[in-house]
C-alpha cells in the first residue's frame, strides 16, 4: 500500500510539472492571403502582415499572388479553401470576375476580408482598405492648384475593371469639373505597371507630337515613372508628375518626390498590421467593424522629407523588429529544446524516483522481515539458553560430586555391587548431559550426532574414566602444602550457592578462593581483593557475566586478571560474545573438574611466565618492591634455574637479543626473528605460546622495565632515557611507562 501510494503521488508529481512547463494549449489559425498581383506595395504589406504574427503564435500565414490573373486567382482561392484555412484576406483583381471563388468560400463558412480593392459580392466579412474616390479626388485639387486652375493633363488608369481604377478616375475627374480652364486631354489605360505606362504613354505622344502637357497623373507611382520616361525619351518638355502610393524606402513615391523626379504622391497605406489585428479579431469572435477606412496624406515637395526620415525610421525600426524576432525565435527554440529536455529529464527523474523508492521499500521489507527473523532468533535463543542453563547447572552439580566421589579411597575399596550402581548413575547421568547438548547443538551433542546409545555410554565412561586419571596422576600435595597466604587467589562468581559451594571445593585445596553472588559483587571484590583469576558465570542478575567482564578488562586496576566463564551458553555465538567481552577461557556445563583446574593453571602460568622473563634482569629489591608480582608469582630461584633448558632456553636468547640491542628505536620484530634464526611468524607464534603475549609487547615491557631501573639509579633526564632505551618519543615513553605502571616516569624517582 505504501509503495502502491508513493507511485500515485509521483505520478501526479510528474503530471503537475508537465502542466507548469507547458504552455496552455491555444488553438492554431490559417490565414490565406490571395494577392492579385506582385509588386513593392503588396511586398511592404505581406511583411507587416507576417511581422503582426510575432504576437499571434497561434496564427499562421498561406501566401498566393495571381500575377494580375482573374483566372489563376481564382484557382489560388479555391486551393486555399482546400487546405482548410481558417480565414481568407483577399486583394481582388477585377471587381466581378473572382467574386464566385470568394463566394464559395464564404458559403463553406469561411470569413472573408477583402482588402484594399472592392469586389461586386457582398458575400464578405469585413472590408479594410482606403477611399479610392476621395484619393482621386484629393489628387485632382492638387493638380488644380499646382496648375493654377488652368492647363492640360494626362491620366494614366490602372487596370481596367479594378475598383482602384474607377473609382480613382471618378473622383479625380469630379474634383476638375471645378475648373473649366483645365482640361484632360488624354485618359490612357494601363494596368498598375511601369512598363505598360511606358508604352502607352509613347505612343500617345506619337500621336500627338507638339501638344503641351502641364501634368500627368499616374494612378500610382510606377505608372507616373513609366510616363515620365516616356516623354524624356520624346524630348517633350517635361510636364509635372503626380503619383499615388507614397512608398517608403529605396525607390518609394516618397525619395522620388524629394528627388523632384515626382511633383507629388498620395501614401496609400498598407497597414499589413492592422489587417492581422482584424482578422484575429474576427476569429476569435471578438467585436470588429464591417467596413474600415484607412487615413493617408499627399507627398509633395514641402514635407517628402520629413516624411523620408519619419519612414526610413520606420524601416529601421522594422528591420529592428525582425532581427529581434529572429533572435527571440531561436531564444524560443532553444527554450523549447531546454523544455523538451527538463520534461524528459523529470519523466527520468520520476521514473528514477519510483524505481528508487521501489527499491527502497523493497530493501525496508527484507530489513523488516530480517529484524523479525532475528528477533524471533533471539527469543528463540534466549529460550534454549535459559532451558540449557536450567538443565546445565543441576547436571554439573551432579555429575562433578559423582565424579569426586568416584575417586575417594573409599569408593575405590566398595563392593562390586556399590561400584555397579555407582557406574549405573554415572553412566545415565553421561547420556543425559549427552543428551542435552545434542539438544543445544554444542560440541558434545556434535560428536555423538548419529551415535547409538551404546557408543554415547562408551564415550562418557572413557571421558570419565580419563578425567579420573587425570586427577590421579596429579600432586595436590604440593599445592595443600603451601601456605594459605603464598597461593594464588580465585574469585568465584555465580548467582548459584550451589555452583560456588561446589567450585569452592574443587578449587580450595590449590587456591585461596573468594566468593561473588552476582556480576555487580564480583566487580566491586575483583577491585578490593585483586584476585590471581577469575572464574565467573555468564547468567546472573543484577549484573551478567559479560558485563562483569568487560567492565573488569576496562578497569586499569584489573585489567590483567584473567577471567574463565562457565555457563550453561554453549552456542558458538555465544563464546563469541564471552571472548569479545575480554574472556581469557571459556567452558560449558556440565563440565568435568579436572579440565578446569588445568586451564586455570595453564593461565596463572602463563602470566608468572611473563613475569618472570625479566625478572633477572632487574634488582633484588625492585623485584621484591614491585606492586604487580605479589603472591607466589614473584621470581625465584626455582623458577629462574630452567630459563637456560628447554623452551626457557628460547626465552633466554629472545631476552639476551632484546637487551642487548634495546637502544636501537628501529629494532623489529623482524630483526629479532633474523636473530633467532626463526621466520615472523615462526617467532610470534613460539612467543605467543610461551608467554600469552605478542613479541612487541614483550619487547616494550624489556624497555620500561630498564627504564624504570635508570630513572632509580642514574641521573639521567627523563628524555635521556626514554631515547636509550630505544623510544623516538619522550612523550610516547610518558603515555607507555603510566600505562604499564599507573605513574608518570617523574613520579618513579620519588
Amino acid at each position: 500500500m505504501n509503495l502502491r501510494r508513493t507511485l500515485i503521488y509521483t505520478l501526479l508529481l510528474l503530471a503537475c510539472v508537465v502542466c507548469v512547463s507547458c504552455k496552455s494549449a491555444r488553438k492554431k489559425y490559417l490565414i490565406g492571403v490571395s494577392q492579385c498581383s506582385n509588386d513593392i506595395w503588396r511586398d511592404k504589406q505581406n511583411s507587416e502582415l507576417r511581422m503582426g504574427t510575432y504576437l499571434y503564435d497561434n496564427v499562421e500565414l498561406a501566401f498566393a499572388t495571381a500575377d494580375d490573373s482573374d483566372e489563376r486567382q481564382v484557382q489560388q482561392i479555391d486551393s486555399l479553401v482546400g487546405e482548410g484555412i481558417d480565414l481568407l484576406i483577399v486583394a481582388p483583381n477585377q471587381v466581378g470576375t473572382i467574386s464566385p471563388a470568394i463566394d464559395r468560400a464564404y458559403d463553406k463558412g469561411i470569413p472573408v476580408i477583402v482588402f484594399e480593392r472592392k469586389t461586386d459580392s457582398k458575400k464578405y466579412t469585413a472590408y479594410m482598405g482606403a477611399d479610392n474616390h476621395e484619393m482621386g479626388k484629393l489628387m485632382g485639387e492638387y493638380a488644380a492648384s499646382r496648375l493654377h486652375r488652368q492647363g492640360t493633363i494626362v491620366e494614366v488608369m490602372g487596370l481596367k475593371g479594378s475598383s482602384p481604377a474607377i473609382e480613382r478616375h471618378n473622383g479625380f475627374m469630379e474634383a476638375l469639373r471645378q475648373y473649366p480652364q483645365i482640361s484632360v486631354v488624354a485618359t490612357l489605360q494601363g494596368d498598375w505597371t511601369e512598363p505598360t505606362a511606358y508604352n502607352i504613354t509613347k505612343e500617345w505622344l506619337q500621336t500627338h507630337r507638339g501638344e503641351d502637357v502641364d501634368l500627368v497623373f499616374g494612378m500610382n507611382d510606377r505608372m507616373a515613372m513609366g510616363a515620365r520616361k516616356a516623354f524624356d525619351e520624346s524630348g517633350s518638355r517635361h510636364p509635372l508628375y503626380c503619383g499615388i502610393d507614397g512608398l517608403p524606402g529605396e525607390g518609394g513615391g516618397i525619395q522620388l518626390v524629394r528627388e523632384k523626379l515626382l511633383d507629388a504622391s498620395y501614401i496609400y497605406p498598407t497597414h499589413g498590421d492592422q489587417l492581422l489585428q482584424l482578422a484575429v479579431d474576427i476569429l476569435e469572435g471578438r467585436d470588429y467593424k464591417k467596413e474600415t477606412s484607412l487615413m493617408s496624406a499627399i507627398v509633395t515637395p514641402d514635407n517628402a522629407r520629413v516624411l523620408q526620415l519619419e519612414s526610413d525610421e520606420v524601416i529601421r525600426q522594422a528591420q529592428y523588429v525582425q532581427q529581434l524576432h529572429e533572435l527571440s525565435a531561436g531564444y524560443l527554440q532553444q527554450v523549447g529544446t531546454q523544455r523538451m529536455v527538463i520534461l524528459l529529464s523529470a519523466g527520468i527523474i520520476a521514473l528514477l524516483l519510483v524505481i528508487i523508492i521501489g527499491i527502497r521499500h523493497y530493501h525496508q521489507q527484507k530489513v523488516r522481515i530480517a529484524q523479525e527473523r532475528g528477533r524471533l532468533q533471539r527469543k528463540q535463543l534466549e529460550f534454549y539458553t535459559q532451558v540449557s542453563h536450567e538443565l546445565r547447572t543441576p547436571l554439573t552439580l551432579i555429575d562433578g560430586p559423582l565424579a569426586q566421589l568416584a575417586a575417594t579411597p573409599e569408593m575405590q575399596g566398595a563392593s562390586a555391587a556399590t561400584s555397579n550402581m555407582l557406574d549405573i548413575v554415572r553412566r545415565n547421568v553421561g547420556h543425559l548431559s549427552a543428551l542435552v547438548n545434542k539438544i543445544f547443538d554444542v560440541q558434545l551433542g556434535k560428536k555423538t550426532q548419529g551415535m547409538t546409545p551404546s557408543e554415547i555410554d562408551e564415550l562418557i565412561v572413557n571421558q570419565t574414566k580419563e578425567a579420573h586419571d587425570m586427577r590421579l596422576n596429579e600432586t595436590p600435595a604440593d599445592a595443600l602444602s603451601q601456605p594459605d597466604g603464598d597461593r594464588p587467589t580465585v574469585l568465584i562468581v555465580d548467582d548459584n550457592a550451589d555452583i560456588r559451594s561446589y567450585l569452592t571445593a574443587i578449587l580450595q585445596p590449590r587456591y585461596r578462593v573468594v566468593e561473588a553472588a552476582d556480576g555487580r559483587q564480583g566487580l566491586e571484590k575483583a577491585l578490593e581483593e585483586v584476585p590471581d583469576l577469575i572464574v565467573s558465570d555468564v547468567m546472573m542478575p543484577v549484573m551478567n557475566g559479560l558485563d562483569f567482564c568487560r567492565q573488569l578488562k576496562e578497569n586499569f586496576v584489573a585489567s590483567h586478571i584473567p577471567v574463565i566463564l562457565v555457563t550453561a551458553r554453549a552456542m558458538d555465538q555465544h563464546q563469541v560474545e564471552g571472548y569479545q567481552s575480554g574472556a581469557d577461557a571459556y567452558i560449558t556445563k556440565p563440565f568435568v573438574p579436572d579440565v578446569l583446574l588445568a586451564r586455570i593453571d595453564n593461565l596463572l602460568k602463563n602470566r608468572k611466565t611473563l613475569k618472570n622473563l625479566w625478572a633477572a634482569a632487574a634488582p633484588a629489591s625492585e623485584s621484591e618492591s614491585d606492586p604487580a608480582d605479589n603472591n607466589d608469582n614473584r621470581p625465584d630461584s626455582t623458577e629462574g634455574a630452567p630459563l637456560a633448558d628447554g623452551k626457557n632456553g628460547f626465552i633466554a636468547r629472545f631476552k639476551r637479543v632484546v637487551e642487548e640491542r634495546m637502544d636501537d628505536s628501529d629494532l623489529s620484530v623482524e630483526a629479532i626473528a633474523s636473530e633467532l634464526a626463526l621466520s615472523r611468524v615462526q617467532l610470534y607464534r613460539k612467543v605467543k605460546a610461551l608467554t600469552g603475549c605478542t613479541p612487541v609487547d614483550l619487547l616494550r615491557k624489556a624497555r620500561l622495565n630498564k627504564a624504570r631501573r635508570l630513572l632509580t639509579e642514574s641521573d639521567l633526564s627523563v628524555s635521556e632515557i626514554a631515547y636509550s632505551v630505544g623510544f623516538t618519543s619522550p612523550s610516547y615513553f610518558s603515555k607507555c611507562f603510566k600505562d604499564e605502571y599507573g605513574i608518570v616516569p617523574g613520579d618513579a624517582r620519588q
